[in-house]
């Protein structure tokens, strides 16, 4: 199973210019070592303000497109990872071993379960998930069923 971990983004990462602590990018390297040495590690990175992003809109076929930076922190995403583990147990367990990205406050890391082609057997044919399957493939990087 593959488990997106969410790292929820801060006032403190929101502000334009800024960049982790050194010794918090010290804790993360060895906390994601652990991951990589364990072989549960299949992707991570951190991401920009949401001052340097931008969202689109959709409604119907009209799209409108609204940059940041997003006034609400706490509903954005300062990085993730993706795990191969067993269950959700397991990426919980992994979870609760990394280090605060918050350090002397509250943070949150929501961690959801990623769709395999299986999980949609029911929805489609053997034929469209073979397709899906084999398109997935192609993709660099491709982290399903690694």
């Amino acid at each position: 199973m593959r488990f997106m971990v969410i790292v929820k983004a801060t006032p403190e990462s929101e502000k334009e210019g800024a960049l982790p602590d050194p010794q918090l990018l010290l804790e993360m390297g060895k906390y994601n070592e652990e991951l990589s040495k364990a072989g549960v590690l299949l992707a991570l990175d951190g991401l920009h303000p949401s001052s340097k992003g931008a969202r689109v809109k959709f409604s119907g076929k009209s799209r409108t497109v609204v940059d940041g930076p997003f006034t609400e922190a706490k509903e954005l995403i300062a990085g993730f990872s993706i795990l191969q583990v067993k269950s959700l147990e397991e990426a919980i367990e992994w979870v609760k071993r990394a280090p605060n990205c918050n350090p002397g406050s509250d943070s949150e890391v929501e961690i959801r379960q990623i769709f395999e082609m299986e999980d949609l057997a029911s929805v489609l044919s053997e034929e469209q998930i073979q397709h899906k399957v084999a398109k997935r493939a192609e993709l660099p990087n491709q982290t399903a069923n690694k």
